[in-house]
């Protein structure tokens, strides 16, 4: 990006590279603050006609931002006794403007970057400084104003995050780039990342809508980025690279991967070959998602088109988890969209626990709830995987693998308590609305790619009114239960009522079952050879009428039946 300071609805972009104002009167008189300025008075204009006008007169907004800043120099520098009578008369009311626009800039998504060049040795050391003085400078001018229109100090000072809600370094990497995506040169990587938490983010779209399509278009076919315009998230998806290009609209999406995906280091996309690139917020006029793969190239590409639905973060995670699960298929592995755990009890070893089922089935659900027992003989649970993983045969074994290291969990569906648990770490989203949901780290990257073996292996049913679980002698007489996919829809996706999707899985399996099919038939055989325990377990969050503590009865059965494990 270069320009000082980006602004596209709710969210804000500031360059710190050219934009870093030291002290108040540096940062009045700036360019960066006049565009904050101009988007604060066309906000106003909307919102509040009457206060618009008055504080504007008869200038247009370009004439009156010099006033404006010239004033609020003046603010700073002289005593209230200085001005004349009919300032001294109005300040009041220009005091709920200055708090006005406080709580506009606020409430704005903000993000600084500090860009790098190749060339540049080691990490930024004092880009977090840099940050945190930024948004000191915002507090002490905010409260220079507040405090010389109200005549005296503050009593209580609340610390708030000013300045910005994160911040991103960022740096030209050189990597093995084919012939055919030259439009990608001069994009940036992410080096670090800094997020203040609990961060809450307002994104306008609530639910994710439809499936992404397999296709056979390469959206690189003569495609032209302005490079100014996108940074590279360069994700570490289980033992899969996969480089996310963000356009600057939709930062949030891009900076929220810090919590589920784990960042790469330059050094370990220096000269290397990405597995996927997906393409976030291409303005290429259609609303379709697609992925395709390269074959000359070999590994797979993906866009999803500029719309304001995207800002839900189900479009993020969900494409890269597609071209995950299409990349492992060909791997012939089998991509299970559910949970795994591996669970500790006293003197005994880990038992690894995988639960499948589509969206608001109830796999993390249903783990939290075993935790919430605090079972005498439980010591700890580890999260392997939330979402999405992959099972693989080593050494003769069934073993499983995951993609991520956080979870992207339905508020809705948790402990009332389990949200504040994490605060600290938490990227929110929508809290007070349906479908709300919120972003946490769980597990090191080291632990999720490792081989883990499967001793259980549960299809999460909502739907059926029954309490615990079952199990069956061989697999193969559940296999189409897994296949059908069945559930009842709880308003996480644009679904509702009883639904069915292949294999549970709308993420890759679904658009490509010719592939998928044999991969189902090949697992489900060795799920007997590695002797897999294989079962329902009946989470109700489906169910009308239902026992409120149904999933709790339900896991409390299941601890049981896993502590009787021989």
């Amino acid at each position: 990006m270069k320009d000082a300071i980006y602004i596209k609805k709710q969210t804000a972009v500031l360059n710190f590279s050219t934009f870093f104002p030291t002290t108040s009167e540096e940062f009045l008189s700036s360019d960066g603050f006049r565009v904050i300025a101009k988007h604060y008075l066309l906000d106003l204009q909307k919102r509040d006609q009457v206060s618009f006008n008055w504080l504007v007169e008869n200038n247009s907004i370009e004439d009156f931002i010099p006033k404006m800043v010239r004033f609020l120099k003046l603010l700073l520098v002289l005593d209230l006794s200085e001005f004349t009578q009919s300032e001294k008369r109005d300040i009041h009311r220009v005091g709920k403007l200055v708090e006005d626009f406080y709580n506009y800039w606020r409430n704005i998504q903000r993000v600084s970057t500090i860009k790098l060049s190749s060339s540049s040795s080691g990490q930024v050391s004092n880009f977090i400084d840099a940050d945190t003085r930024f948004n000191s400078l915002i507090i002490s001018t905010y409260r220079a104003f507040q405090e010389k229109i109200q005549g005296y100090k503050n009593k209580v000072y609340r610390q708030l995050q000013a300045g910005t809600n994160a911040s991103m370094v960022l740096r030209d990497v050189k990597w093995d780039m084919p012939i055919g995506y030259e439009t990608l040169k001069g994009i940036p990587f992410v080096d670090s990342i800094l997020l203040r938490t609990p961060l809450l983010l307002h994104p306008e779209g609530t639910k994710r809508y439809g499936s992404f399509i397999l296709s056979d278009v390469n959206p690189f076919n003569q495609l032209r980025l302005n490079r100014h315009e996108w940074f590279c998230y360069p994700a570490k998806v289980g033992e899969l690279l996969i480089f996310i290009y963000v356009h600057f609209d939709f930062s949030f999406s891009g900076i929220t991967n810090a919590n589920l995906f784990e960042l790469a280091s330059p050094s370990e996309i220096v000269n290397r070959k990405p597995d996927g690139i997906v393409l976030f917020g291409l303005d290429d006029k259609t609303e379709e998602s697609t992925y395709s793969y390269d074959s000359t190239n070999d590994f797979w590409v993906a866009k999803v088109p500029y719309m304001t639905k995207i800002e839900y973060y189900g479009y993020m995670k969900k494409m890269v988890l597609t071209m995950h699960n299409a990349i492992m298929m060909k791997k012939k592995w089998l991509p299970i969209h559910g949970s795994m755990i591996n669970i500790h009890f006293k003197g005994r070893a880990p038992i690894g626990v995988v639960f499948m089922g589509d969206s608001g089935a109830g796999k993390s659900e249903t783990i939290e709830a075993m935790q919430l027992l605090n079972h005498p003989e439980l010591v700890s649970m580890d999260v392997i995987f939330d979402d999405m993983g992959s099972f693989h045969i080593e050494n003769g074994k069934l073993v499983a693998q995951g993609t991520e290291i956080g979870a992207f969990i339905r508020l809705d569906d948790l402990d009332k308590g389990s949200p504040y648990k994490t605060m600290d770490r938490s990227i929110f989203m929508n809290p007070e609305s349906v479908n709300a949901r919120v972003v946490i780290p769980v597990s090191p990257y080291s632990m999720i790619v490792e081989n883990h073996p499967v001793h259980y292996f549960f299809y999460a049913n909502n739907y059926v009114n029954e309490i615990g679980l079952k199990t069956v002698e061989h697999a193969n007489e559940l296999k189409n239960v897994f296949i059908e996919g069945k559930r009842m829809a709880l308003a996480t996706t644009h679904e509702v009522g009883i639904s069915t999707t292949y294999f549970a899985n709308p993420f890759g399996p679904m658009q490509d079952q010719s592939s998928c099919d044999p991969l189902i038939d090949y697992y489900f055989e060795q799920l007997d050879q590695s002797n897999v325990i294989v079962g329902e377990v009946y989470t109700g969050l489906g169910v009308r009428d239902t026992a409120e503590d149904h999933l709790t009865q339900t896991a409390k059965v299941l601890l049981e039946t896993l502590l009787n494990k021989n």
